[in-house]
């Protein structure tokens, strides 16, 4: 049904998730994130957007990714029919994959990485999703979207994909949320869109909008009109 990935990127401070799904709206579903909390995925069969916020609020207040996964799903007795992955500031993941999850189900949690899937097209997915991004090069998105590719590639959501969606958190940028909620090649229409908005002229009116490390920052002067 849906695979997804969060990771930090410690040399730069940037922290990036991914996620898609041969059903819809997967960015609204599933990723979560803010540079005072962290990264969340919350996803599954019967996935509750509240655990993902939950985890988030959580970190927030000094819990680890591991206490506040263990926190968060420990509470919901519709646990078996869920999962959810977190990534706190310190970079520490975790992931939690409820027993009632629609094989190929499972989760990878390292230092600074965590994917996660259920409903796969078989169990080297998640694998090829690690690796995927492990090998790639260029910034966060570009290695994200890496990512994503290589778990397609490798027998994918077993239904096929109809969207997906990339998350960029670092301090001295802006956020980047871009968001394919259907596309018959979402994974295509998400590069597309990635160009777009990492390309003139949208990405020059970024050096100017307020970011984490100066939350004042404008133009200097009035554009010309």
């Amino acid at each position: 049904m849906t695979f997804s990935l969060l990771a930090h990127d410690h040399e730069t401070g940037t922290y990036g998730g991914a996620a898609a799904t041969g059903s819809l709206c997967v960015g609204g579903w599933v990723l979560r994130g803010g540079l005072d909390s962290g990264l969340s995925a919350s996803q599954g069969t019967a996935p509750s957007t509240f655990w993902g916020e939950d985890v988030l609020r959580a970190m927030r207040d000094g819990f680890t990714a591991e206490q506040a996964v263990a926190e968060i799903t420990g509470a919901d007795p519709g646990r078996g029919h869920r999962q959810l992955s977190a990534l706190d500031l310190a970079g520490q993941s975790a992931g939690f994959t409820g027993d009632a999850s629609v094989p190929h189900a499972s989760h990878i949690a390292e230092p600074g990485l965590v994917v996660a899937g259920n409903m796969l097209g078989g169990e080297r997915v998640l694998p090829a999703l690690r690796q995927g991004y492990l090998d790639a090069t260029g910034g966060m998105a570009e290695r994200l979207l890496a990512a994503l590719r290589a778990a397609d590639a490798d027998a994918s959501d077993r239904r096929g994909l109809q969207s997906a969606a990339l998350l960029v958190l670092n301090p001295e940028a802006p956020p980047l949320t871009l968001r394919i909620d259907y596309a018959e090649a979402p994974l295509d229409a998400l590069e597309a869109l990635l160009a777009r908005a990492t390309g003139a002229p949208y990405a020059d009116w970024l050096d100017v909008v307020p970011v984490a490390v100066d939350r004042t920052r404008a133009p200097e002067k009035a554009p010309d009109v």
